[in-house]
């Protein structure tokens, strides 16, 4: 009987050691969460420490939740359980609670799901809200990515035009996910701010409107299937540049004159060719006359020792 009674008190000392130890470690961070009313069991707490979980990130994002009026229902809410989750995933818990609290102000539809998925893809979930509510400038093109200070457009007319441009976007965040970056927008701006351009009769047209361009780029829904949402498109800068159909027919031209001068020279080649074969032919002709008329008095002299040549009857 004594021996239960002290195995008794020494399993009471130990449970009560192992209260007092976890009061200790997460007491205060329980009572905090009390508190605000942000639904932390002690248990949870405990559990957190065992599953590696930092729970200042878990206790401190859900009072920040609870706090700003968001749904902390264990079933449907912001649960711990869901907190967990996500840091375990590796995501970042804070900055998704920050993006959802100022989604939740600014009047933005976005779940704790679709903010997760958002962080868990790569994507700066609370860079985005921002984007959303303050859009945001690109410059097209962007000298930091292609080292490009402007954009090379050339009219029918052969004028080159230097153009800067800067894009206004929104994020989009239906479709952040998948959706394409920044930099295809700026490709998608570029080529068709010098394609519409390239349309063009002459350049003095774009220098007197240069809003037509920026307007007939805006209709093309450059930002299909991208996270952004083009707001504008305003031409920045543009300046005159080379003329470059007046150099490319300046080039023609001096090509065509180098091929006349060789077809030129190549006829003249050939006259001078035929007038020698000409001169050689003439001299072996009269080459040929030379041995004939050597000839004839070798065939008087046969024709007068055969008796065939008779002076007398022709004297009379």
């Amino acid at each position: 009987m004594q021996l239960a009674i002290i195995v008794g008190s020494i399993v009471g000392v130990l449970i009560l050691l192992i209260l007092v130890a976890v009061i200790l470690s997460y007491g205060k961070l329980w009572f905090q969460a009390f508190m605000s009313g942000a639904d932390v069991s002690l248990m949870s707490l405990v559990g957190m420490g065992f599953r590696q979980v930092r729970p200042t990130v878990i206790v401190t994002a859900k009072i920040m939740a609870a706090q700003a009026g968001l749904n902390i229902n264990r079933k449907q809410g912001i649960s711990t359980q869901r907190l967990e989750a996500h840091y375990l995933a590796g995501g970042d818990v804070m900055r998704v609670i920050n993006a959802i609290i100022a989604a939740e102000r600014a009047g933005i539809d976005l779940d704790f799901d679709r903010a997760a998925a958002i962080d868990l893809a790569g994507r700066d979930v609370l860079d985005a809200v921002k984007t959303s509510v303050y859009p945001k400038v690109i410059d097209c093109p962007d000298p930091q990515r292609s080292g490009k200070n402007f954009l090379s457009a050339i009219a029918k007319d052969g004028v080159e035009l230097k153009i800067r441009a800067r894009v206004t976007v929104r994020t989009n965040l239906e479709q952040l996910i998948g959706g394409a970056t920044e930099e295809t927008i700026i490709a998608r701006v570029g080529e068709s701010i010098i394609s519409s351009i390239g349309s063009s009769e002459k350049h003095g047209h774009v220098l007197e409107n240069p809003d037509r361009i920026s307007k007939a780029v805006l209709e093309r829904g450059l930002d299909a299937h991208t996270a952004f949402e083009i707001v504008s498109i305003d031409i920045a800068d543009i300046d005159v540049g080379e003329n470059i159909g007046a150099r490319l027919q300046a080039d023609q031209a001096e090509a065509d004159t180098r091929v006349a001068r060789a077809h030129a020279e190549g006829r003249r080649a050939e006259a001078i060719a035929q007038e020698q074969e000409n001169k050689a032919t003439v001299a072996k002709n009269r080459a040929q006359l030379v041995m004939a008329e050597a000839n004839v008095p070798k065939a008087m002299a046969e024709a007068f020792r055969q008796g065939n040549l008779n002076v007398n009857n022709n004297s009379k």
